[in-house]
């Protein structure tokens, strides 16, 4: 009978090495098992057919060379001014649990370099790709406009900027009162103690608001006081030389239409010719016409002095924080809380080229156009150069959020 003649060393050797490699295989099958446990996408507050698979930080694009210390700074102000002690402007989703306990270690942590801010994110945080129904991120542009003004109304400066009315109420986030429609997200407090409809655009220009309607400042003319609004913050300059910041105040609550797309549905402008600088000059030709526009966007915003920021700090954002150009971003309240750090990568336009865009920003704004979970629009800083940049900017890109880890290493539920 024939046997084998492997001698009986060789024979040992080849049974380690198989037993080596089905228990690495049994390891790597477990961890990877682990990992996806761990980073349950079920534990991030999607929409229906949305997806967030989680990544390695090494598969992230230009993760290494960002500069991490700035990214830190942005985000370490949201763990310094807890919610509670902040004047919120706009209420966004409740964070989780674990953001809480990421902020406790970052008040304590001693972080002096773009390393030691790079090992914080990836010690604290996990990273989601984030993928809506439709398959991409998409990303916009906003900036702080900067605009002439007058205190009292003339022949130059005539038209108003309004403080908040005292018969507003902003209805909190998530609630539905009776006799408002659901998507509304403000009404108005009647005599008799009973709630209504805020007046639309249209109404609050006729005057329907009387004695209520009370300017702050006068601008050049509706097209500015509309841009100002849509922008949701603004400086503006007297004729003594004066700044003025001008901060969100609150808005009537009726749902945000884009006039963009009303004048590119409607074939009044091309698709490329749709952007901030053209549509402004198209608005100031025809005034007729853009009257008729501008009202079918029925929502309206108002207004305050912001007399709490310096000359060089940002607008506020929605989370009542002063914003950081190229860090700070708007995103879907209700979806993502203020404070959460997203990378983006994107091919931002300049003009007569596109840049390159690989940086970890900081969720800290929100606007009524901004719906969706990859989503985002991103703080350009103040004036016409910055407003030109932004008004161009309408592109793809990747969204990944980095969710805080539990004192356990897992993603918060």
């Amino acid at each position: 009978m024939y046997r084998s003649r492997i001698p009986i060393g060789n024979w040992w050797l080849q049974k380690v090495t198989v037993s080596v490699r089905w228990l690495t295989g049994f390891v790597s099958l477990f961890c990877f098992l682990m990992i996806q446990t761990m980073a349950s996408p079920n534990s991030l507050p999607l929409p229906d057919g949305a997806k967030a698979t989680p990544v390695a930080f090494t598969s992230i694009s230009k993760w290494g060379s960002d500069d991490h210390l700035a990214a830190w700074r942005v985000f370490e102000k949201h763990c310094l001014a807890p919610t509670s002690e902040q004047q919120v402007l706009r209420s966004g989703v409740t964070p989780p649990a674990a953001f809480a306990l990421v902020c406790a270690k970052a008040r304590d942590a001693i972080i002096n370099t773009n390393n030691d801010a790079k090992r914080f994110f990836e010690n604290w945080f996990i990273p989601y790709e984030i993928q809506p129904v439709s398959g991409a991120g998409f990303l916009t542009g906003y900036y702080e406009p900067e605009a002439e003004a007058s205190l009292v109304q003339t022949e130059t400066f005539r038209a108003p900027l309004l403080a908040r009315p005292g018969d507003l109420i902003t209805i909190p986030q998530g609630e539905v009162w009776p006799g408002i429609p659901a998507e509304f997200a403000a009404a108005r407090r009647n005599a008799d103690g009973l709630n209504s409809i805020y007046p639309d655009r249209s109404e609050i220009m006729r005057g329907d608001l009387g004695a209520l309607a009370k300017p702050i400042v006068w601008l050049r003319d509706d097209v500015e006081v509309f841009f100002m609004q849509v922008q949701g913050s603004g400086k503006v300059k007297l004729p003594n030389g004066d700044i003025l910041r001008i901060a969100y105040n609150g808005r009537n609550g009726h749902p945000y239409s884009s006039i963009g797309r009303i004048v590119v549905r409607e074939r009044l402008l091309p698709l490329e010719d749709a952007t901030m600088d053209k549509l402004k000059a198209w608005l100031r030709a025809l005034p007729l016409e853009a009257k008729r526009i501008m009202e079918m966007n029925k929502s309206y915003v108002f207004f305050r002095v912001a007399t709490e920021l310096s000359g060089a700090s940002g607008p506020i954002g929605g989370a009542g924080l002063p914003l950081t150009p190229w860090r700070s971003i708007a995103v879907d309240r209700t979806i993502w809380t203020y404070g959460l750090p997203v990378w983006l990568e994107v091919d931002l336009p300049t003009g007569e080229k596109s840049e390159s865009f690989h940086r970890l920003t900081i969720a800290e704004d929100t606007g009524s156009a901004i719906i969706g979970p990859a989503r985002a629009d991103l703080f350009h800083g103040s004036g016409a150069v910055a407003g030109s940049r932004a008004g161009i900017l309408r592109n793809p890109t990747r969204f990944v959020v980095l969710w805080p880890k539990d004192q356990a290493g897992q993603p918060a539920p």
